[in-house]
């Protein structure tokens, strides 16, 4: 509540309803007066802070130490007293990747040394190299009569080789070059449907873009995956929701958005257990604290417990019922991850 003072007008400044108390019964806004001072901004903005971080860290609790019973509290009506369930998930995986980046996640060792051979695409700066290294070895075996016809050979041998090696990802090619494929397909003899057209014409754009250099394009996809990550996770709910809505199919009272909800709280769960398992995976590089990869083993593997007790709070079947369908979920899980992580490489390689 605040300490303004209120008004004497009965109308409320907000919707212009009658005001019979403190509060307008039509848009809940309190009838004070509407110039405030710099002291009461400040104090109300500090309430606003500890109001927010009250209901958070209670709802973190029962999360964590209640399985299902957030979820249960919110479709019975009982919501006042915790976080709303998307702002909870909005500000948890803000949070949870912003710690995890800014901490656990290192840029550089997540890349790939980008001075790796390129494809032999630029004859000058090849034959500027052989130069060099050419120059380099016959100063330094000036007494071995080394040839140079024969040390070119062996730099064109170790080039083809180094490609052949890192090119996995740029992957090779039927065709020389975009326009030798254009040329062909002009004269009728590329026989490709529309899918193969678009990888083709994506693998010779990429090629052109990165110069055949394969960590330079695996960096780049790497990239791109780690900045859709958050998005796919956020997109990947109301399809999780749709698993658990046909395992509960005849459970009707358990509406759709109801298994939304149920979902929400179990991902703000992994998020908590991820960054737990990040903080105790940076402490076990100390060797007197390595046990505290047990503990992350033991964690990991509590996950399905969780899962288990959440769905027995929640939709309060039986252990049997419940344990069969944690197995068809769980292994609805392992397709469910594989195919986003199939959508997110194509979106990451298709944003490159």
């Amino acid at each position: 509540m605040s300490h303004l003072k209120q008004r004497e007008e009965k109308n409320c400044l907000n919707c212009n309803a009658l005001v019979n108390d403190r509060y307008c019964s039509i848009c809940g806004q309190e009838n004070l007066q509407p110039q405030e001072s710099l002291w009461h901004l400040i104090t109300h903005f500090f309430n606003d802070i500890t109001h927010f971080d009250g209901k958070f860290f209670s709802s973190v609790k029962y999360v964590v130490a209640k399985p299902g019973f957030l979820t249960s509290e919110y479709i019975v009506g009982r919501r006042v007293s915790y976080l709303n369930p998307v702002r909870f998930y909005v500000f948890t995986s803000a949070l949870f990747f912003f710690i995890m980046f800014s901490f656990f996640i290192n840029d550089k060792d997540l890349k790939l040394d980008e001075n790796e051979p390129a494809y032999l695409s630029k004859k000058d700066s090849i034959a500027q190299q052989k130069g060099s290294n050419i120059a380099a070895i016959d100063s330094i075996n000036a007494n071995e009569g080394i040839k140079k016809s024969r040390f070119f050979e062996i730099i064109d041998s170790a080039k083809k080789n180094s490609n052949n090696n890192s090119g996995s990802f740029l992957g090779k090619s039927d065709y020389r070059d975009r326009k030798q494929f254009d040329s062909l397909d002009r004269l009728g003899k590329v026989k490709a449907n529309f899918i193969k057209r678009a990888l083709i014409d994506k693998q010779f754009e990429l090629k052109e873009k990165y110069d055949g250099n394969n960590a330079r394009a695996l960096n780049a996809v790497l990239d791109n995956l780690i900045h859709l990550v958050p998005q796919i996770l956020f997109l990947s709910l109301p399809f999780f929701a749709l698993i658990l809505k046909l395992l509960y199919i005849r459970r009707k009272r358990f509406y759709y958005v109801a298994h939304i909800i149920f979902t929400i709280h179990l991902y703000i769960f992994v998020y908590i257990q991820l960054l737990v398992i990040s903080i105790f995976d940076k402490l076990a590089e100390h060797n007197y604290l390595s046990w505290l990869h047990v503990i992350n083993t033991i964690l990991g593997l509590g996950f399905f417990y969780y899962l288990y007790r959440a769905m027995r709070t929640f939709y309060e079947q039986g252990r049997g019922k419940t344990l069969a369908k944690l197995v068809i979920l769980s292994l609805s899980l392992v397709f469910f991850i594989v195919f986003f992580l199939f959508i997110l490489l194509g979106f990451s390689i298709y944003k490159m």
